[in-house]
């Protein structure tokens, strides 16, 4: 979504223009979920996905006739023989999809664009039935907190039913529809703190930015947290864990992960980590290994009950054995984690603190 905003702004900056499609509504079986968005050009490229097959192909004949025509439209697509695979699957459902045409500035889609990149969260309501009684389409947008940012073919006023049905972003909410109107939140970020920049924190690293992390990673060897290695990282952060870690802000959104090379620095990073509220702490090793950190850490004065909140062994249990195989395990965690309420089905019991 992030970059899908940005790439909608550069055809903003450029003069291009462009239909922005947004997938309002579905019931059934579809391939793509409430929320999903793409961009089509005149030219018929596009940027984004609504899930392929015939229904995108006439998405984007639509797309590009709305452009011409200047004037934004509501799409419904049964998924039945009509718009089936190429390969002859049918999903058997329903979607809705808005099609938005851009083609001059727009300041409600800068302030979209802002919303989402602060990291903070959004929520975009999306009048898309006349059952409604409101205006259609029109799309207001609320911010982290549920204030009104602005409006689209629509007085920056909420209706009352609008209002209502706004869920608050803390719930991270998934996209729902309700007496005509699509809730299409754009979740908080979640930062991730790496301890370690190996082989397993540059995996982790890699595939949790393309799931919508906020990459931190930590390291005492310069070499490893170089931008090389970690390209998408917002920050890189050279020093010893007794330096760097002490004043790294963490918060209630902050998940925290440690895969260093050692046992001393798992232990010490942990130590530092531990009771500064953090949404998540994971350490990655051994269940004896585990074990001796925790015992260590309660000679120091840490509470069991901190100890028991912190997941380790690290990574749902699918066998894994490669660095790839590792990576995926952990990052299944932290999405299970973020996404499920703390609830993260699959994972080992974790080390029981005596």
């Amino acid at each position: 979504m992030r970059e899908l905003v940005e790439e909608l702004i550069t055809a903003l900056d450029e003069d291009q223009s462009v239909a922005y499609c947004r997938l309002v509504e579905t019931r059934g079986s579809t391939p793509q979920k409430a929320g999903a968005t793409m961009l089509v050009y005149p030219n018929g490229q596009q940027a984004g996905t609504l899930g392929g097959g015939c229904v995108e192909a006439e998405v984007k004949r639509q797309a590009i006739a709305v452009i011409q025509q200047g004037q934004p439209e509501v799409s419904r697509f049964q998924l039945d023989s009509d718009y089936g695979w190429d390969d002859g699957l049918i999903c058997g459902g329903r979607m809705q999809i808005l099609i938005e045409p851009i083609c001059g500035p727009s300041d409600y889609f800068r302030n979209l664009s802002s919303c989402i990149e602060a990291g903070a969260g959004i929520t975009e309501a999306v009048v898309f039935d006349e059952n409604s009684s409101l205006a259609v389409p029109s799309s207001y947008l609320f911010d982290h907190e549920g204030a009104l940012v602005d409006a689209l073919h629509a007085p920056r006023q909420v209706p009352e039913v609008v209002q209502q049905h706004l869920k608050p972003l803390a719930d991270r909410p998934r996209a729902y529809a309700e007496n005509g109107i699509a809730f299409l939140p754009v979740l908080p970020r979640c930062r991730l703190v790496i301890v370690g920049g190996g082989h397993v924190g540059r995996a982790v690293a890699e595939l949790a930015a393309d799931l919508e992390f906020d990459v931190w990673v930590v390291d005492d060897r310069e070499e490893y947290v170089a931008e090389d290695r970690f390209p998408r990282a917002q920050r890189r952060i050279a020093g010893s864990i007794e330096a760097a870690l002490p004043s790294l802000p963490i918060d209630g959104s902050t998940y925290c992960l440690i895969v260093t090379r050692g046992h001393n620095h798992d232990e010490q990073a942990l130590y530092h980590l531990i009771d500064r509220g953090a949404r998540y702490i994971g350490m990655i090793g051994s269940r004896r290994k585990i074990k001796m950190i925790f015992e260590d850490l309660a000679n120091e004065g840490v509470s069991p009950d901190s100890l028991e909140e912190v997941h380790a062994p690290l990574g749902i249990n699918i066998g894994s054995q490669t660095v790839p195989e590792i990576a995926v395990s952990i990052c299944a965690e932290l999405v299970a984690h973020r996404n499920c309420n703390g609830r993260v089905p699959g994972r080992p019991d974790s080390v029981a603190v005596e």
